[in-house]
């Protein structure tokens, strides 16, 4: 057995990182997900499929809330940056729609077809296209809270320090890009080292929004050791971070708590308005 990292080989880290054969029957749980997507967009007045840049997936959907600048929330769907979209998750935009927030769903390019340098510029220019056009988007001049899954998180957390944000929501977040490099994941993502640096925000902690991290309790060992990583690490760099457990909810599940206004995610985004 050659050791990779953290006394794993390469065969235990392809189990460590692999979510979807952690969770039982997950094809009936993705499906349920699809499914309440599709029946959002039936039943939910949106503007799909705006273009924020030249890329085919250089796009979003624009699903506007109450009043005249309520709270946006931009959503980046998760996928280890190589599969899944955001009409996969469209269903977690109705519990910050039940608070009255405007919702922007937001898509990029895949891996290999993208590196991790240009999806991680996408998000950025995302950010870009939204504050230089908030009245063409009658967004209002309210908060912009940036809440991202998974791989979501991770691009929410290299670009919480862009000026258009107020808040930074990370579900599950990927920090630390290593053992993405040495499992299965980096086939396609071929991660160079200079991404694997740059690009790990457990290594570059540095001033912006403050932020809630969130993890379930029945999530794979590694993912909760990065949210809970990266949220002490934050605090000890002076940054404000909120750390939330949610007690059985796994990697996936975790989203229902976005997706109802009741729900512990979408209630730490009200209370980062106070």
């Amino acid at each position: 057995m050659t050791v990779l990292y953290r006394g794993m080989d390469r065969a235990a880290l392809d189990v460590a990182y692999n979510n979807t054969k952690a969770v039982y029957d997950f094809q009936t749980l993705f499906a349920g997900f699809q499914t309440r997507s599709v029946h959002f967009y039936e039943t939910t007045q949106c503007v799909r499929d705006l273009k924020y840049g030249s890329r085919l997936r250089e796009r979003f959907d624009m699903i506007h809330g109450r009043g005249d600048n309520p709270p946006t929330v931009v959503y980046v769907h998760g996928g280890y940056w190589q599969t899944l979209c955001k009409e996969d998750f469209a269903f977690v935009a109705q519990g910050p729609l039940e608070l009255g927030y405007n919702v922007v769903l937001a898509e990029y390019t895949l891996a290999p077809q993208a590196s991790m340098t240009q999806i991680v510029q996408e998000i950025s220019r995302l950010l870009d296209h939204l504050a230089h056009n908030l009245d063409e988007l009658n967004m209002g001049h309210g908060p912009v809270y940036l809440v991202g899954h998974s791989a979501g998180g991770h691009l929410s957390l290299v670009n919480r320090s862009h000026p258009l944000l107020t808040h930074t929501m990370v579900i599950s977040p990927l920090v630390d890009l290593e053992p993405i490099s040495l499992s299965w994941l980096n086939e396609k993502l071929n991660l160079t080292p200079g991404e694997i640096d740059l690009y790990s925000p457990l290594l570059h902690i540095s001033e912006g929004t403050p932020m809630t991290v969130a993890a379930g309790t029945a999530e794979l060992p590694e993912l909760v050791r990065h949210a809970s990583e990266y949220a002490a690490a934050a605090a000890k760099s002076g940054e404000e971070v909120e750390y939330v457990v949610i007690d059985g909810r796994n990697h996936f599940t975790i989203l229902e708590d976005l997706a109802c206004a009741s729900g512990v995610l979408a209630q730490a985004l009200a209370r980062a308005l106070r």
